[in-house]
């Protein structure tokens, strides 16, 4: 659906090119929920605009839907950019119109649907999102999660393809954010609409994205399925998102196992390996014995996952390293 061919991006300040965003290659397959991750700065917002050329790229090419998006005459990306629905962090409503007006009005620009018909979509979307008793409020009436619902409404009305969201949900409290990713995974499932989605936040990735790609000083350092970039970071950008997420302090995690015995592990369980009962198998089979030293279990997405820190003595290591990886478990010695 999306494809970045070598793109870069610079702004000219006081004559110098500053490079804003470093040639990039990408791909976002149709129906995806793509996340883009990093610290305020990276690039991530840069590269949101270049799909929809709210910025011009400085090079390379981009293509949505087999169409040059770089290519597109005036004419051309007016008609593109109907195809594209933005969600934006600070809602960007407009204060003086209803909630009904603030949908509309992207119909109304387009001027190819009656009042009636206009009036039919509002109403479908605002039911859609849940707001169908509020469409005769003004924005200063609603909470914040209820103005992102008229956001995203705003942004489907013209039925885009893609969904690009900019920080959508860096300005709601933890619960309503938890709302409005619910409503995103929803309109991916019942529309199959690509969604683009950039953050500061793991957990954001985590609860809703199929792949992810992190970003730092305007590169994209890492990228893969959420599943393995979230369970596995290489990059030490990935890891300190990783790590600030679940909440892991890796030097006082090393300290406080300095003076336990035996061999130390990371066990990885994914899907229903993740609630099978292969520890207890693995020690009445070895020999050994362990202690949890760390754990949690969670979910990415609709995929459960478990990750432990054990320390094993005694028995045949080998044996229940073995085990361990024919269970279908990722393993890391860490000492």
């Amino acid at each position: 659906m999306i494809e970045f061919q070598n793109v870069y991006k610079n702004y000219r300040v006081a004559g110098l090119d500053i490079p804003a965003l470093q040639p990039t290659n990408l791909r976002i397959e149709p129906g995806q929920i793509f996340g883009l991750i990093g610290h305020s700065g990276a690039g991530k917002s840069t590269l949101l605009r270049l799909i929809n050329r709210l910025e011009p790229c400085s090079g390379g090419r981009i293509l949505v839907d087999g169409i040059e998006v770089t290519a597109l005459d005036a004419a051309g990306l007016l008609g593109f950019r109907r195809q594209v629905g933005m969600i934006f962090q600070h809602f960007n409503l407009l204060a003086s119109k209803t909630v009904a007006d603030n949908v509309a009005l992207p119909l109304k620009l387009a001027g190819e649907l009656s009042g009636k018909q206009i009036q039919q979509r509002v109403s479908e979307l605002l039911e859609r999102v849940g707001l169908s008793e509020h469409a005769q409020r003004y924005p200063a009436q609603l909470s914040g999660g209820q103005k992102q619902r008229v956001g995203i409404a705003r942004a489907l009305a013209t039925k885009p393809k893609i969904l690009l969201c900019d920080e959508a949900t860096s300005a709601l409290d933890p619960q309503t954010t938890v709302q409005v990713l619910q409503l995103l995974a929803e309109i991916n499932r019942e529309l199959n609409l690509t969604i683009v989605l950039i953050t500061h936040e793991m957990d954001v990735i985590r609860r809703v994205c199929d792949r992810v790609a992190v970003m730092d000083a305007g590169a994209i350092v890492e990228q893969g399925p959420v599943t393995e970039v979230f369970l596995h970071p290489q990059h030490p950008t990935t890891k300190g998102f990783v790590q600030d997420a679940e909440q892991i302090d890796e030097s006082e995690q090393r300290d406080d196992f300095a003076h336990v015995p035996g061999r130390i592990l990371r066990l990885t369980f994914q899907g229903q390996a993740t609630y099978a009962p292969l520890l207890g198998r693995v020690a009445r089979e070895t020999g050994v014995d362990y202690s949890i030293l760390a754990g949690r279990i969670d979910h990415i997405k609709d995929t459960p996952y478990g990750q432990l820190t054990l320390a094993l003595t005694g028995g045949d290591f080998a044996a229940a390293l073995a085990r361990f990886d024919a269970g279908d478990v990722h393993v890391e010695v860490l000492r």
